[in-house]
């Protein structure tokens, strides 16, 4: 049997083809199992192959039958949503991911059938390496400055309508608003005492704050 994510192919193609950079393999599944040694890793899956229609579902090449319409809507839609699928071909020593890069079908004969040709892509998925892990060394480096702070310290400043901890900070700490924190510390009584008057259980670690309100700038 061949299963393509949640799909089963209702027959088996004679051959499959699995390129692998410089190697090229073949399956024989009509023939019995093949297990030919890989080499490197998958590049590409391609087979050939029929979906037989309705007045040829008990032939003795059907497994599971479904209609070549069912199949190639399937199909297609999981081409076309660019879907990562696991494909395993259990008369083959293949299990892997793959996105479908190329699917035809073409009506034959007068029982309904659909011959289709098929095309699959190993879906890897993306790593991403640090500095230390390619061994790379910066070509300078970059030290952060911060500017001086504002010598606001006791400062008072009364909450008004649109206001947040990061806006208020940007406000009193030279445009960095990243020293939010220091202020709810300063004024973590004074906050959720507030929050919980306006029906709150908590300020949310300071995400509510209310007109009105007067805060200690340290």
């Amino acid at each position: 049997m061949i299963y393509l994510g949640e799909f089963t192919f209702p027959s088996l193609p004679e051959r499959i083809a699995v390129s692998t950079g410089m190697v090229y393999q073949t399956y024989n599944l009509l023939n019995g199992r093949v297990s030919i040694p890989g080499a490197g890793d998958v590049k590409a899956v391609k087979w050939s192959g029929v979906f037989f229609g309705g007045k040829r579902r008990r032939t003795v090449l059907v497994e599971e039958w479904q209609s070549p319409e069912e199949c190639i809507r399937m199909l297609t839609e999981a081409m076309e949503s660019r879907e990562v699928l696991n494909l395993i071909v259990e008369e083959a020593p293949i299990n892997l991911d793959v996105t479908i890069a190329k699917f035809d079908y073409e009506a034959f004969g007068a029982f309904g059938d659909m011959e289709y040709s098929i095309e699959l892509t190993e879906a890897r998925a993306l790593k991403v390496y640090t500095v230390s892990e390619m061994n790379i060394q910066p070509f300078a480096k970059t030290v952060e400055t911060r500017p001086e702070e504002a010598k606001t310290s006791g400062q008072a400043y009364t909450v008004v309508s649109g206001d947040n901890l990061w806006k208020i900070a940007r406000k009193f700490y030279s445009g960095s608003g990243s020293d939010w924190q220091k202020i709810y510390s300063a004024n973590a009584a004074v906050i959720e005492a507030e929050a919980q008057k306006r029906g709150k259980s908590s300020s949310d670690n300071g995400h509510w704050i209310y007109p009105g309100c007067v805060l200690s700038i340290p």
